[in-house]
C-alpha cells in the first residue's frame, strides 16, 4: 500500500505533462501556434489550466524537439524555419522514411499491417472531408504505426522527431486543393506495396511520396516567404 501512495503522484505528474506537451504539439502542428509567435506562460497556464511548472517541463520537451525556440530577453515562442533548413529537413525524412516503409514491409506484423490500413481509411476519410484536423490526426498516427514497426528504434526516434519539424510547414501544404488528393493516393499505393510485402516497391513509393510532399511544403513556403513573388 505504501509503494502504491508513494508512485501515484509520480504517475499523475507525468501525465499532466504529457496532455499539457500533446495539447501544444497540436495546437503547432495545426497552425493555431503559429511560427515565430511569443508563448505568454501566464496565458497559456489560464487557457490550459495548468501550473507554470507542469508549462515550463512541456515547454522543455518541444524546445528539444526544435517545435519551440527560447530567444534571450523574449522567453518561449514556436520556432521559425529557413527555406535551407526545410530543404534538409526533406532531405533527411526522404532517406528515413524510406527505409522505414521497407523494413516495416519486411518485418510488420498481420496486427500492425491492419492497424496501418485502417489509419489509411480514417486518413482518406478526413481528407474527402477535407478536415484539416482529421488529416493531421490520421497522419500522425499513420506513422506512429510505421516507424513502430519498421524494427529500428533509432531510426523511429530521429524521424519522429524530423516529423514533428516537418509539421511547421505540413499544416499548410497538405491541405492544398491539388496537393491532398494526390497524397492520399501516394499512400495507398504504399499502403498496397506493403500489403503485397513488396519491400522494394514501398521504399521507392516512400521516396516518391516524401519528393512530392517537399515540393509542395516548400512551394507554400517560398511563397509566405515572398508574397509578392
Amino acid at each position: 500500500m505504501r509503494c502504491m501512495t508513494l508512485l501515484l503522484p509520480q504517475v499523475k505528474a507525468e501525465t499532466l505533462r504529457s496532455q499539457v506537451e500533446h495539447q501544444l504539439r497540436q495546437a503547432i502542428v495545426r497552425g493555431l501556434l503559429k511560427p515565430g509567435q511569443k508563448l505568454v506562460e501566464r496565458e497559456l497556464c489560464e487557457k490550459l489550466g495548468v501550473s507554470r511548472p507542469s508549462l515550463r517541463e512541456a515547454l522543455r520537451r518541444l524546445e528539444a524537439e526544435k517545435l519551440i525556440v527560447n530567444v534571450p530577453h523574449r522567453g518561449p515562442e514556436v520556432a521559425s524555419m529557413t527555406l535551407a533548413q526545410a530543404r534538409d529537413l526533406y532531405a533527411m525524412r526522404r532517406l528515413l522514411e524510406g527505409f522505414a516503409a521497407r523494413e516495416f514491409t519486411r518485418l510488420a506484423t498481420d496486427e500492425q499491417v491492419k492497424a496501418l490500413t485502417k489509419a489509411v481509411k480514417r486518413l482518406r476519410e478526413a481528407g474527402h472531408k477535407n478536415n484539416q484536423a482529421g488529416v493531421l490526426e490520421a497522419k500522425s498516427e499513420f506513422y506512429d504505426i510505421l516507424l513502430g514497426g519498421c524494427g529500428n528504434a533509432l531510426v523511429q526516434e530521429i524521424l519522429g522527431s524530423l516529423l514533428s519539424r516537418v509539421s511547421l510547414l505540413r499544416a499548410t501544404s497538405l491541405m492544398l486543393p491539388e496537393r491532398l488528393p494526390q497524397s492520399l493516393d501516394e499512400i495507398d499505393a504504399m499502403l498496397h506495396c506493403i500489403q503485397s510485402k513488396d519491400a522494394a516497391g514501398a521504399q521507392t513509393l516512400a521516396d516518391r511520396h516524401v519528393q512530392n510532399a517537399e515540393q509542395a511544403a516548400l512551394g507554400v513556403f517560398e511563397k509566405i516567404s515572398h508574397p509578392s513573388h
